[in-house]
């Protein structure tokens, strides 16, 4: 077990190291102005990334994305909740629910644009648009689907209303609402830079997009390996969030086996 593991280990570490050798070996094996060897993209990332862009382009990003995202958590598990223990309001919400989410979410950059202007404002809302759906409906389907054994037991328990949505309807819609949190996450990045690419005058993709704009390819693809630092980055942050906050599910999973 122990040296299967290893073999795993081994493997997650070497891999990325032989994708950066095989990129480096690429774009210096070639004369292509659009694919600059990797080691001027390293240094335009050290030198714009470590620190001289972080307070005007890096930090307004992530006050974006962030506010953003937790609009979209409140809001979705909020409404999530309400839609999911109230049967006559899913029946009413449904269709409206199911036409909203399909539209796709460039199509409301405009939108948010027009009606709130080219401010943090307009991509705040835009951002929390786009990523409330996947809360909102991970939501809905985790509380519907708490066992009713479990809500009949706190009924013949005589336990509150407040208790019962706590401890028991969010403990166990809670790996679902996760679920949806987790998909909403890479969401949020993504709107973040569509939006500064828009009307903007700062940010990391207003940075992109002016580094294309000006032929600055090296400085254009260190924001773009920017962008996948702090995806996985993220990515990884929530994962060490949710193992602590349903260490509780992992651990009735473990018993089970």
């Amino acid at each position: 077990m122990r040296l299967k593991n290893g073999v795993y280990i081994a493997a997650e570490v070497l891999t990325p190291i032989v994708v950066v050798l095989l990129v480096l070996w690429f774009t210096n094996a070639q004369s292509n102005f659009f694919l600059p060897p990797l080691q001027d993209v390293v240094g335009a990332f050290i030198d714009n990334w470590l620190f001289t862009l972080v307070p005007s382009e890096l930090l307004p990003s992530l006050f974006r994305l962030f506010t953003g995202y937790l609009m979209a958590v409140v809001l979705g598990v909020g409404v999530g909740i309400l839609i999911g223990k109230v049967p006559a309001i899913r029946r009413q919400a449904t269709p409206v629910i199911e036409f909203l989410r399909a539209i796709p979410p460039p199509a409301l950059l405009p939108f948010t644009l027009i009606a709130f202007g080219t401010g943090d404002e307009a991509k705040i809302i835009l951002i929390a648009l786009v990523c409330v759906w996947p809360i909102l409906l991970n939501t809905v389907d985790g509380i519907t689907g708490v066992d009713a054994t479990l809500r009949e037991t706190g009924a013949s328990y005589r336990i509150g209303r407040w208790d019962t949505l706590w401890r028991i309807d969010l403990r166990a819609a809670g790996p679902q609402i996760f679920a949806g949190m987790r998909a909403a996450l890479p969401l949020a990045l993504i709107i973040m830079v569509i939006s500064e690419m828009v009307g903007a005058t700062n940010g990391v993709g207003f940075f992109i997009v002016q580094s294309q704009r000006t032929f600055a390819i090296p400085d254009m693809w260190s924001g773009i390996i920017l962008l996948g630092i702090l995806g996985y980055t993220l990515n990884l942050l929530f994962t060490l969030i949710e193992r602590g906050v349903l260490a509780w599910h992992r651990g009735s999973r473990a018993e089970a086996r």
